[in-house]
């Protein structure tokens, strides 16, 4: 399932395909958003964004459209006249001066007002999101120690969408290596310094993986990488899909680890308890 920043980045070109544009068309397949399809014609796309792994389309009159790709749910952008040749059942489609938004395959698709947002049973449980929110050190490192994640282990608690919204596997394995911290490690266990480390290291890494489009690696040992031969699917990380290849750090041998059903990749000498 993509991660928070491939969601933001999706935003982004849908934002660029009809923000800022009128409806002029729109189409819905589940029968409670089609009745209210011609009441979107005319009114303009305000903004996209997200919240975590959910896409939130913005409308001038301050209508949400709320959707999540789950697994197989993707957007594509085309021109009125070029829909897309695909095989995935079309669930919306947004068409703004020409040009059009649609999304396929996707089941989790609902209509809201802007005041009644976060009442979204999901978005309800969510924690900040690092990419479309205002969200610092700070905010992170509180979040750290409530009540309700200070005493569970963070190979657990960076997959949990409560703490910040838009974290998945491959972010909480480069955000435990570059922190220096075991997933068995607890918030509770950690110093104020590693707590505001894992912290920055949260939002940092998050921000880098939106901007550079999945690369999270630092840009010198992305060069070692290269020049070792290792493909794009291992240099653009530090050490997630890197078992059996050796730690940048300090050259021990990558790990690759089941943490909550899911792989987690570390350096067993860098992130010790």
């Amino acid at each position: 399932m993509p991660e928070g920043p491939e969601i933001r980045r999706a935003a982004d070109r849908i934002e660029q395909q009809i923000g800022g544009r009128v409806i002029e068309n729109a189409w819905f397949a589940f029968p409670e958003l089609a009745e209210q399809a011609s009441s979107f014609i005319g009114v303009s796309v305000a903004r996209v964004d997200t919240w975590g792994k959910a896409m939130l389309i913005r409308f001038a009159d301050q209508r949400v459209l709320y959707s999540h790709n789950q697994l197989y749910g993707v957007w594509k952008l085309h021109s009125e006249g070029k829909p897309p040749s695909t095989k995935r059942t079309l669930r919306v489609r947004l068409t703004a001066e020409g040009r059009c938004a649609s999304l396929y395959s996707a089941s989790d698709i609902s209509l809201w007002h802007q005041e009644t947002l976060t009442e979204h049973p999901f978005l309800a449980r969510l924690g900040p999101d690092l990419l479309s929110q205002d969200v610092a050190t700070s905010d992170v490192q509180y979040r750290l120690n409530l009540k309700q994640f200070h005493k569970r282990s963070l190979g657990a608690l960076l997959l949990d969408q409560g703490l910040v919204a838009g974290l998945g596997n491959y972010l909480r394995s480069e955000i435990l290596f570059f922190s220096q911290l075991p997933p068995s490690a607890r918030p509770v266990d950690l110093t104020p310094e590693q707590q505001q480390i894992l912290a920055q290291s949260i939002i940092e890494i998050t921000r880098q993986a939106y901007q550079t489009a999945g690369v999270t690696n630092r840009e010198t040992w992305i060069v070692q990488a290269k020049a070792a031969g290792e493909p794009r699917r291992q240099w653009r990380f530090a050490v997630f899909e890197r078992a059996g290849l050796e730690c940048h750090r300090c050259g021990a041998v990558i790990e690759r680890k089941m943490v909550g059903s899911r792989r987690l990749y570390l350096c067993p000498n860098c992130q010790t308890s």
